[in-house]
């Protein structure tokens, strides 16, 4: 019988400015943001107190913006980097240019924006991704460049 084990992409397979789109998308309920921004210790009352948000600007409660963030890169990780990651190395210009609201889905997408092979780690390399969430409008809500290094085919343990 053959077997084929669901992995992310090696080094080697990541093809850049391939625009990857991870579906499905992700409906946000009250409860992952009540949930994620108490499990954080964020007290932003903007997340959780709905009386108050109602006379802010956008007249009601915002996603926690590291709940989005969050989703957007856990969306990648089985079309991706599942098995094939060593190291998230880093993030950097995280952008939230949209709020994202209870009800709104959240759809990603990455694009391959850069990779090297490793100086300092053989059989390994570096790829940069630009990670983009939308909601169900079409509207950019979450942008964030990220690094990390992934293991080249037949290098794995």
């Amino acid at each position: 019988m053959k077997e084929i084990e669901q992995r992310g992409l090696y080094y080697e397979e990541f093809e850049l400015e391939t625009r990857y789109l991870h579906r499905p998308g992700r409906t946000v309920t009250e409860a992952d943001n009540v949930l994620f921004t108490t499990l954080t210790m964020n007290p932003q009352a903007l997340h959780l107190d709905a009386a108050f948000a109602a006379t802010q600007p956008f007249g009601e409660r915002l996603v926690n913006s590291l709940f989005t963030l969050s989703t957007i890169v856990g969306a990648s990780v089985a079309q991706l980097t599942q098995g094939t990651t060593v190291a998230n190395l880093g993030f950097g210009e995280v952008t939230f240019p949209h709020p994202l609201f209870h009800g709104d889905t959240l759809y990603s997408e990455t694009i391959v924006e850069a990779k090297r092979l490793s100086v300092s780690r053989p059989g390994q390399g570096i790829v940069t991704f630009m990670h983009i969430g939308r909601n169900q409008r079409d509207e950019v809500v979450a942008t964030a460049r990220r690094s990390a290094l992934v293991w080249c085919q037949g290098r794995r343990p």
